[in-house]
């Protein structure tokens, strides 16, 4: 169960990671006046104060150095003004912005040196979820697989 719920967030993160999105910041989104709380479970991505977690819609896995989750928060919240703190906020956290992908849902995707985080934000009327996803980058995967591979041997 819990391989095929990691190779579905891993899958997830590859066909978003395809989308090609402006990175540039957007003058219409105004500075963020959220603030920051503590967050569940991972202290390095931010969550908005006023967003209560969902543990019975998260969870997350951490094994020698490799992280995985998919985090829930709900709560109330404008959309915009959440975008505009993950932009302001996740730099901090030495997060890079990768794109932004807006349909309805928004999706902002980060990344560091060996993670991937997809932060989607499913507004409904005055209210927001925000699922925060992390993950290995893909090709930290296929590194693993390699090493795993030689001590096969």
């Amino acid at each position: 169960m819990v391989i095929k719920t990691l190779g579905i967030t891993f899958l997830c993160f590859c066909i978003l990671a395809c989308f090609g999105c402006n990175t540039s910041p957007d003058p219409q989104y105004p500075a963020s006046s959220l603030e920051p709380q503590s967050t569940y479970k991972f202290s390095d991505i931010p969550v908005p104060v006023g967003l209560k977690p969902m543990p019975q819609s998260s969870y997350s896995f951490q094994s020698a150095g490799v992280r995985v989750g998919v985090l829930q928060y709900r709560g109330k919240g404008n959309a915009e003004q959440v975008i505009a703190f993950y932009r302001e906020q996740m730099p901090m956290y030495n997060w890079s912005l990768i794109n932004v992908t807006e349909y309805g849902q928004r999706i902002l995707n980060f990344e560091r040196e060996s993670e991937s985080c997809i932060i989607t934000l499913q507004p409904k009327g005055s209210s927001i979820t925000v699922i925060i996803s992390l993950g290995p980058k893909s090709s930290n995967l296929t590194k693993g697989k390699k090493a795993q591979k030689t001590l096969d041997k």
